[in-house]
This record gives C-alpha cells, sequence and structure tokens, in this order.
C-alpha cells in the first residue's frame, strides 16, 4: 500500500529505498498477541509491543533488501518475522535484531500462514521455474507445493482461516515465442487445493474480466467460510481494478466493485465485514461478507488496513497533511484516531552487538531521525497503555536507542514527514 500525502518541503537527504518519500505501506500482528503492531514503511520496519504507545525501527539492510522494493511481512505465533524480498523469503527468530535467509536465490511475491502454523510462499522468478513452497516447521524447511512452472509466475497465495487445508494460488503465465513464429498471448490462473497442496484444480474464472495484462490477486478469504473469497482483477477497470467474490470456492465470480483506482489492501473482519483502501485515497466497506460495497465517509486516506485478533482495526494513513497520523484505530469504521506519527518514533530496535540492527542500523539512525524529526515524544495510544508483551526469545527488546551515532551508509530518507504523496509500486 503506498500512496499519498501533500507536497511539503522536500529535502534531497542520501536516498533511502529509491528516494521515496517516507510512509506507511502495510500493518501485520502477531496472534496470540494483542499488543504487538508490525508497521511496513519505504524506510523499514516499525515495530511495537506496546499497543502502538512507542514504536522501533529495524533497517532495510538488516531485513535483507534495498532500492525501491516493498516486502510483505508475516508474523508467526511465536513471534518469527518473515520478509518477502527479490532475492529470497528472510525470517528474524530474535524480535527484529536479525534476519536469516530461508529460500535463496528466488523473487518471493506473496506468503500467508496457515491457522495451523504452516508456512506458504509463492515465488515469481524470471529464467527459472517459479512455485508455491509450503513449511510445516515454522519456516527452516520448504517443499515445493506442486505448482511448478517455467512460465507462471505466482503472484499471490490465500489460506482459508477456518480450514487450513483450503489454498487459493494466482499466477500470472508471461507472453512467450511459438515454434513457428509469433507469441502466446498472456494468460491468469487460478489454482486450489482442498488437500493442503496435494491436489490443485483450475478455477475457469468465469464472469472475471481482465486488463491489459491478465493479472488477478486473491485478497482475502472469508474468515468464517472457506468457499467465500475476494479477488481482484488488476486494471480491468481501465485505471481501477475490478473486485470479485465467489461463494462457491471459486468456480463462479460475481462483480461487487468497480474502482477508480488499483486496490492497495483489503481487510475481512472477523464480524463479516469488510473494508477496502485504494491508491486514490477512496475506501470503501462491506457488511455483508463481501456480496456489496458502499464509500467508506470518516476515514483516514488509507492505504493500508488490517484487525487484530483481539478485533482492532489499524489502517496507514497520511503522515502529513490532511490526516497526521502514520497509524490510526477505528471500533466502527467510522470514526478514527490517531496512533502514531513518524516524529514519535522512538528510535531504533535495541538489539545485541554482532546483530545486523546493533551493528548497522543504530548507526544510520542519527541520519533518519533527522530527517523525520523524531524526538520519541508519546502519543495518544500511551494514554491508555499497558505493560508491553515480552519479546520473543533472544530478543533484545525495546530499549531506548536514540542518540546513537555513525555513518550514513545508504540510507536516509527523501522527505519530510510534514508531506509526501503516496503511490502504487508495482514489479
Amino acid at each position: 500500500m503506498r500512496w499519498l500525502v501533500a507536497a511539503a518541503v522536500l529535502t534531497p537527504l542520501v536516498a533511502l529505498a529509491g528516494n521515496r518519500a517516507p510512509q506507511t505501506s502495510g500493518i501485520q500482528f502477531r496472534p496470540g498477541d494483542h499488543r504487538s503492531l508490525y508497521v511496513a514503511t519505504t524506510f523499514g520496519l516499525l515495530i511495537s509491543r506496546d499497543d502502538g504507545c512507542s514504536f522501533r525501527w529495524v533497517c532495510d539492510q538488516n531485513l535483507g533488501y534495498g532500492g525501491a522494493f516493498d516486502p510483505k511481512y508475516r508474523i508467526a505465533r511465536d513471534g518469527a518475522i518473515f520478509a518477502t524480498t527479490s532475492t529470497g523469503l528472510r525470517v528474524s527468530r530474535d524480535g527484529g535484531c536479525s534476519f536469516a535467509t530461508a529460500i535463496a536465490g528466488a523473487w518471493i511475491d506473496a506468503i500467508d500462514i496457515a491457522p495451523t502454523g504452516d508456512v506458504w510462499v509463492a515465488t515469481a522468478n524470471s529464467g527459472r521455474p517459479s512455485d508455491v513452497y509450503r513449511s510445516t516447521d515454522n519456516g527452516a524447511t520448504f517443499a515445493p507445493g506442486g505448482l511448478a512452472s517455467p512460465v507462471i509466475w505466482w503472484k499471490s497465495i490465500a489460506v482459508a482461516p477456518s480450514r487450513a487445508a483450503r489454498i487459493y494460488a494466482t499466477g500470472y503465465q508471461v507472453a512467450g515465442a511459438l515454434p513457428g513464429g509469433g507469441q502466446t498471448r498472456p494468460t491468469t490462473r487460478l489454482a486450489i487445493s482442498d488437500d493442503t497442496g496435494a491436489h490443485w484444480r483450475d478455477s475457469p474464472l468465469t464472469g472475471v474480466r481482465f486488463g491489459a495484462l491478465p493479472l488477478v490477486r486473491v485478497l482475502a478469504v472469508d474468515p468464517a467460510d472457506p468457499d467465500a473469497v475476494l479477488l481482484a482483477s488488476s486494471l480491468a477497470g481501465g485505471s481501477g481494478d475490478r473486485l470479485y467474490r465467489s461463494g462457491d470456492g471459486g468456480m463462479t465470480w460475481t462483480d461487487v466493485l468497480d474502482t477508480a483506482s488499483p486496490i492497495l489492501d483489503l481487510a475481512f473482519e472477523q464480524d463479516g465485514s469488510a473494508v477496502i483502501a485504494t491508491r486514490d485515497a477512496a475506501s470503501f466497506r462491506s457488511t455483508d461478507r463481501g456480496a456489496s460495497f458502499q464509500p467508506l465517509t470518516g476515514a483516514p486516506q488509507l492505504a493500508c488496513v488490517g484487525q487484530r485478533g483481539d478485533g482492532a482495526v489499524f489502517g496507514c494513513a497520511a503522515n502529513g497533511e490532511p490526516d497526521f497520523q502514520a497509524i490510526a484505530r477505528t471500533g466502527d469504521g467510522a470514526s478514527w484516531r490517531k496512533v502514531f506519527r513518524f516524529a514519535e518514533l522512538a528510535g531504533p530496535l535495541d538489539c545485541p552487538a554482532g546483530t545486523a540492527q546493533h551493528d548497522t542500523c543504530a548507526g544510520l539512525w542519527p541520519a533518519v531521525q533527522h530527517a523525520l524529526g523524531a524526538t520519541g515524544a508519546t502519543g495518544p495510544a500511551c494514554s491508555a497503555a499497558t505493560p508491553a508483551a515480552p519479546p520473543p526469545s533472544k530478543s533484545g527488546g525495546c530499549c531506548d536507542a536514540a542518540g546513537r551515532s555513525g555513518g550514513l551508509g545508504s540510507i536516509a530518507l527523501a522527505a519530510l514527514c510534514g508531506g509526501a504523496t503516496r503511490r502504487r509500486r508495482r514489479r
């Protein structure tokens, strides 16, 4: 999720992630932990373990990526942090202090974690086969999922929350040369498994319209019904996406929403409501399990949205105008309150010497602190804060690390937080 904000004074510091302005782009939660928040940004990962009272920064060098890439994150029940990159799957088992490569040499384009703890990833490789992979040991090892293809890039994967054996995976088949000349047309595929990847069947995608490139993505599965799934067809509406719903496990589809710009995120909530954020800052809400959508009024300019296990709904908002809140929270979808702004960032995640977070990120913090105007001041989330949940084992915790010195390295920010315009970044 990436878009927004009005222009304030832009300060050309050294580039972080391809000269991009500081923006929030996604939010994830740790199952069973109702205090932790993991926020994806254009300058790394932010972690709060006290319900948003304070956030700590993990730099992209520690995460293992660079440039204008936006990892997708998932958090396991034991606190392991999984991050997709263009060169492999990265995982941290010490709360973000260090990351190791779990799958090397592959463009990891999608990830999901089943209610059983199985980790599923999808690859989109150039020049080598792509596949989906499954881990039954929390990411220690992965096995191919039976969808290997030299011509398909697997772009999304989703596990039904109420039935871990139901898997949805979408792929885009690139055009290729024909033996007698000419090229094949690009096509799309939606593969569905009812037995945890042992067998797959294809959806006919009946009734689905496609854009110039036939790319579809499974956005969410109903938390109570494995047959109810929401699918976006990219740019099938010209400048926007078409959202489709299936109530029969992907066999037939109904167009439920056409957007004016690409869909950035969708949260299917526990009560059957669904919230959509799009690139032009228009948001939509469904109260009938995705069968219909209406404009969501009163919300900030959402770039991401997600629901934590305790029912709290969070969204990525404009750090500058008009919202002045990088992360917002709602209880009813109509009224939102600020949780956090970049100026309240407390410092880098504090970790032991010898970890990439300590040895690299801490030295880069002064430049980031200066660009963001970060003072570590607490926000409104602290007024009702309770003691933070303990970090995973081996973690260095969340002690204050502001004021450390070090070189800039390759990090800095492209703009002050007073403004920035979010834009969708696609591969």
